[in-house]
């Protein structure tokens, strides 16, 4: 059986860190797997992410009309989160699953 790409949240960061993107569903779990994170402005902004309060990426930077990809396999059960936010909202986050 194939499995088709599923983007879980695409957005504008807020600039605060603790925003909840992403809540998994009930009698659910999620496998993320890709995460895409975009810079479209003329300054490097950093940003910072987590998966059920546990730090995945912690003020990292990324270059002004950039992007950073992460190719990851993370399994989150019902009700989890992914938490973020940026120094700026001209970057956007992508979660495919």
């Amino acid at each position: 059986m194939a499995n088709t790409a599923k983007a879980l949240f695409r957005g504008a960061a807020t600039t605060t860190t603790t925003t909840t993107l992403y809540t998994v569903p009930a009698s659910t779990t999620t496998i993320i797997t890709n995460i895409v994170v975009s810079n479209t402005g003329s300054s490097e902004y950093t940003f910072t992410l987590s998966f059920d309060d546990v730090a995945f990426a912690t003020t990292v930077s990324v270059a002004a009309n950039s992007i950073a990809i992460f190719d990851i396999k993370q399994a989150l059960a019902a009700a989890k989160t992914i938490k973020g936010g940026a120094s700026n909202t001209a970057v956007t986050f992508t979660f495919l699953e």
